[in-house]
């Protein structure tokens, strides 16, 4: 059997204030192997956020550890995580983080440029063509809606051909029609990607979508889904 490509080993996650020590997670145990889809489900407060920014390595767990491809992201520095995301992981936020001085075509060659890709120009146009923004190269993230913004972060997440894609409430911003066009697009994204997607969301409907659902409370795994 294949190694997973994300193995999260019992994380823990506690933090200190005045109050005393608050566990935010504890004891998380999942895997995913290449190709599947995990909802990552529960209540504001519940640890689903925290939990997907400790898969990327964006924070550290206090206990327990995450393989993203094999590499143990908590046995490396920051520098070296740092690379693993670059090589491996997209991201998709609920604020859409584009860069407000660049146009949708610049904000999606910004990562390939960063690798020094020669193709950057080529690989941005098509992929936003195929996210349906092909007449809204030269736009900027002020003049583009809503649903186009998450689109062209789609299609900025999606140009690197990433191992992994980590969702957090991709839809939170967007009205209903357009939160359900912009899913579908993911996921269909994703299958053609042969992408690994981890997606918080507190919306049961796109939970369902995926292959496995993870519902969080109160830092713990209460239920876990499988279709």
């Amino acid at each position: 059997m294949s190694e997973p490509i994300i193995a999260v080993e019992r994380v823990t996650k506690q933090v200190k204030d005045s109050t005393g020590t608050l566990t935010i997670l504890h004891e998380i145990d999942f895997s995913l192997a290449a190709r599947q889809s995990a909802a990552i489900v529960g209540a504001s407060g519940s640890g689903k956020s925290t939990l997907l920014s400790i898969i990327a390595g964006l924070d550290t767990p206090t206990t327990g550890t995450v393989k993203l491809g094999g590499v143990d992201l908590f046995a490396i520095d920051e520098d070296a995580r740092a690379a693993v995301r670059a090589e491996k992981v997209g991201f998709v936020f609920q604020s859409f983080q584009l860069l407000g001085n660049l146009n949708a075509l610049e904000n999606v060659m910004l990562p390939l440029e960063l690798q020094g890709r020669s193709d950057a120009r080529a690989l941005a146009t098509e992929m936003l063509r195929r996210v349906g923004l092909g007449e809204r190269l030269r736009h900027y993230p002020k003049v583009l809606s809503g649903g186009e913004q998450q689109r062209v972060a789609l299609a900025r997440a999606f140009v690197m051909r990433p191992a992994v894609l980590l969702a957090d409430e991709p839809t939170g911003s967007l009205d209903f029609a357009t939160g359900e066009t912009v899913m579908a697009l993911m996921f269909d994204l994703n299958r053609e990607a042969g992408t690994t997607l981890v997606l918080v969301t507190h919306d049961r409907s796109i939970a369902a979508r995926c292959d496995r659902q993870l519902h969080i409370e109160a830092g713990r795994v209460a239920t876990e889904i499988e279709a």
